[in-house]
């Protein structure tokens, strides 16, 4: 399943996929892969994710 809250998250700070992979420590592939709902990110890379675009796991991670 895409991840289209974490891209709209993104998208509203203004940062690119590699702008964000670079904050994350991970490749912009990574983080393409998780949008796309092609790769399921460990915790740890959720936790990092949710503090570069200042939103809580809740909001970005868990399906409705």
């Amino acid at each position: 399943m895409k991840n289209l809250k974490m891209k709209s998250a993104r998208a509203a700070k203004d940062l690119s996929q590699q702008q964000l992979a670079d904050l994350c420590g991970v490749t912009r592939q990574t983080i393409s892969a998780i949008e796309n709902g092609e790769y399921n990110p460990t915790i740890r890379l959720c936790l990092s994710i949710c503090r570069a675009l200042d939103k809580t796991l809740d909001e970005l991670f868990w399906e409705n």
